[in-house]
């Protein structure tokens, strides 16, 4: 990832990113208490456009996460989307962009508790291209580190504490000489990549582990569910998935906002399927990729269209701010 835009979003209102800092004593900072989302936003190079992808599903999500862990989120979903819009216009740009909105407990201060605490919040970008390959086919390899149950820390919300779990699986993963970690449920069942989830191809059906597998239920993960459906005609089964089905699917893949659609031709030095990338995954990737680029005339709402829409922005954005 490269460099942060100029512009930011933080304290209520635009600054100058490097004018945003927090103190090294900050709560979020020593204990991990915050969340956050990643959203994307594509460049049409046809369209002079960017498109920022699914902000509103990515903001009601990050409401939720908010609430258990007691951040007062003080800007409403159509607020932050507006506010995410002009942000990304007024840093002007004209390539693939990932957008990170952060919101944690702000107070400088010791002791481990939520409540009591100030609330911070802030918005920045960065151009991004591929989070991990999305063409040929990737390695993975199943984890000795389990994923975090939901009686440990929830994984249906994005807690920045959380992807301690993720960062330990992936670092142990890429020094194995794979691309990426699959992780598996204290039970032993399949439940996502260390940042992804993860699809199996099993005949005509997609089958993917369920939200009770210590999932947390991806934004991607729905629209592929939806694509595979409506423009593939193949139903997604959401059940347990045992690790040998890793093993004698036909096709496998990781799908998340920074992975994209990323096929899995190999798990654990075995061949996923025939070792290329199936048929299924690539129809997925090219019918995904028309939509996030705004190309798809069926889902216009997947998107907004942020140098279209600038004027409307800044002037929703003033009253947001107010």
């Amino acid at each position: 990832m490269s460099v942060a835009g100029e512009w930011c979003f933080f304290k209520g209102q635009f600054m100058p990113f490097v004018d945003a800092k927090v103190s090294v004593m900050t709560h979020a900072l020593n204990y991990g208490t915050g969340c956050f989302e990643g959203i994307r936003a594509y460049w049409n190079r046809g369209h002079e456009e960017l498109y920022v992808l699914k902000a509103k599903a990515h903001f009601e999500r990050m409401h939720r996460s908010c609430r258990v862990l007691r951040i007062d989120l003080p800007f409403s979903v159509e607020e932050l989307t507006r506010i995410t819009i002009e942000l990304v216009r007024r840093n002007g740009y004209r390539e693939d962009v990932y957008i990170r909105p952060l919101a944690f407990k702000s107070r400088e201060m010791i002791g481990v508790r939520l409540h009591d605490i100030e609330d911070g919040f802030c918005i920045f970008t960065a151009p991004m291209g591929n989070y991990i390959p999305i063409d040929d086919g990737i390695k993975c390899g199943v984890s000795s580190w389990r994923r975090m149950d939901d009686n440990m820390i929830t994984p249906s919300a994005k807690v920045t504490g959380l992807y301690v779990n993720s960062a330990l699986a992936k670092t142990e993963a890429i020094e194995n000489g794979y691309d990426e970690a699959i992780m598996l449920t204290q039970a032993g069942n399949v439940s996502e990549g260390s940042a992804e989830n993860i699809f199996l191809v099993q005949g005509d059906t997609l089958v993917t582990p369920a939200k009770g597998e210590n999932i947390l239920v991806g934004i991607t993960r729905n629209a592929v569910m939806e694509l595979a459906q409506q423009e593939l005609g193949l139903p997604t089964v959401e059940r347990n998935v045992g690790r040998s089905e890793l093993y004698n699917s036909d096709e496998v893949f990781l799908c998340g906002t920074g992975a994209q659609i990323s096929p899995v031709t190999e798990i654990d030095h075995r061949k996923v399927g025939t070792g290329a990338v199936g048929p299924v995954t690539r129809q997925l990737q090219d019918v995904y990729f028309r939509a996030v680029r705004g190309e798809d005339p069926t889902r216009p709402h997947w998107v907004h269209a942020v140098y279209g829409g600038a004027s409307a922005a800044t002037h929703a954005v003033a009253e947001a701010s107010h």
